[in-house]
């Protein structure tokens, strides 16, 4: 996810209902290494010398659209022969009635990792291609794209979670944020905040129940579990979860947290007043201080996560994409070749990464999946000026080493949120107990998401 795809997301999170499988054009020769058979869904990569053809790459509109863009240019220098047709699309909004129809299907598609499950059954498996670079790849992404033994997705961004704070109100108040290890360490400090800071809600408690589920599942993240297991079976009532949400209850009943809309004007504000200096979120929050908090840039940094015990894990997922290829696509070998020159060639990755016109000073907002190129020693993008100049690229490759590895996001996942994102805002209202959380958004997602697939 990125940072002007997450809002949408938000307004238009996807209740994926899943036909039976499309069943496209086989590219596939039948055999694999001479011996072993394809499976009739597994992608080969074209073996022509010089592949010719036609593709459909599908889109959002906004920055990334404009970075895929420009990199066009640099894959036809190496494949002169592929024309990329490159559309922005509104794709929560027509690529499920285009899949189930098999009408102007396209080749490739940027998909959002949490719903890459629901549209599995239309999607090529791209265990073969990925063959090369799989044990490269950030086991999280691998783990977030695979169904039944499938790879669905060929992996994009690693969006690790941070700890973003307000490094000069802080030290004014006479608190050092780098002693922060652990979550308990981050109350204390929260505390002290508050002292120093009457009337102050140091810690973002997020309001918005889609981005509020995502922020969860990032914290559980960091526990190593998630809303389902690899399988899609729900796993919400667990202790890491009872952990989790005691801590957020704790935050909330003390005091201590402005509960706002990520980057919603009373957000901002409170980011902007000093009231709030605690935002534990993805990497590509690092958008505010450089777009958004005018007043308040340059005095933000970045750390890992706190852990949840010590030695525990300092950072876990919170959203991110993928470009899966659709099996009634024409030419989604070709399209195959575009998104490995994109994810896997030095020249592909530094042009989305590094300095191009949409970000002069690269797209700091997310790092590579493929270990090559998130080289700690080899940035793709500068420091960043919003966070005072801060080597982000170092901090955040070191906290994606750190995430543990997930499970894919099941079909229901989007439709959760009208249980355990709601139920969540409701225990910040004090209507519901972490413990009511977990047995109602159980109940609930169980009989009505989860039984009806």
């Amino acid at each position: 996810m990125h940072p002007n795809q997450n809002t949408r997301a938000a307004a238009g999170a996807l209740t994926l209902a899943v036909a039976l499988a499309a069943c496209g054009p086989s590219i596939t020769s039948g055999e694999s290494g001479g011996s072993e058979p394809v499976a009739a869904d597994r992608l080969q990569a074209p073996t022509d010398e010089s592949p010719q053809g036609e593709i459909t790459i599908w889109d959002r509109s906004g920055d990334l659209f404009n970075v895929f863009d420009a990199v066009i240019d640099d894959f036809n220098e190496v494949y002169p022969d592929i024309t990329v047709h490159h559309e922005a699309v509104d794709i929560d909004a027509k690529l499920q009635n285009t899949l189930i129809t098999g009408t102007d299907v396209p080749d490739g598609v940027f998909l959002d990792d949490a719903k890459v499950a629901g549209f599995s059954d239309y999607l090529w498996d791209l265990s073969d291609v990925l063959a090369p670079y799989t044990d490269d790849i950030a086991p999280q992404k691998i783990d977030v794209n695979s169904l039944d033994g499938a790879i669905r997705g060929v992996p994009f961004d690693l969006d690790p979670g941070l700890l973003f704070y307000n490094e000069k109100a802080l030290t004014d108040a006479g608190i050092d944020a780098t002693e922060i290890k652990t979550y308990d360490d981050l109350l204390a400090a929260a505390r002290a905040y508050q002292e120093a800071v009457p009337g102050s809600k140091p810690i973002h408690l997020e309001q918005s129940a889609f981005l509020g589920q995502l922020q969860l599942e990032m914290y559980a993240s960091q526990l190593g579990t998630a809303l389902a297991d690899e399988h899609g079976e729900l796993q919400l009532d667990s202790d890491e979860y009872r952990q989790v949400l005691g801590w957020l209850d704790t935050v909330n009943q003390e005091g201590l947290g402005t509960r706002a809309e990520y980057l919603s004007p009373s957000d901002v504000g409170a980011l902007e007043s000093g009231d709030q200096v605690f935002y534990p979120w993805a990497i590509w929050f690092s958008f505010a201080p450089e777009q958004q908090l005018t007043k308040t840039s340059g005095d933000w940094r970045a750390m890992p996560l706190p852990a949840w015990e010590d030695g525990g894990a300092r950072s876990g997922a919170m959203g991110g994409s993928s470009f899966v290829l659709p099996k009634d696509g024409e030419n989604a070998e070709l399209a195959w070749l575009f998104y490995e020159f994109l994810m896997f060639d030095e020249d592909g990755y530094r042009a989305v990464w590094g300095e191009n016109d949409t970000y002069p000073n690269g797209l700091a907002t997310s790092i590579p999946a493929y270990a090559p190129a998130a080289d700690p020693a080899k940035p793709l993008f500068g420091p960043v000026e919003g966070l005072g100049g801060q080597d982000l690229w170092t901090t955040a490759v070191e906290a994606g080493a750190e995430i543990p590895g997930g499970a894919p996001a099941p079909a229901w996942w989007a439709g959760a949120v009208d249980y355990l994102g709601t139920n969540v805002q409701r225990m910040y209202d004090g209507d519901m107990t972490p413990d009511e959380v977990i047995e109602q958004s159980t109940a609930d997602i169980q009989t009505n998401l989860v039984d009806r697939q």
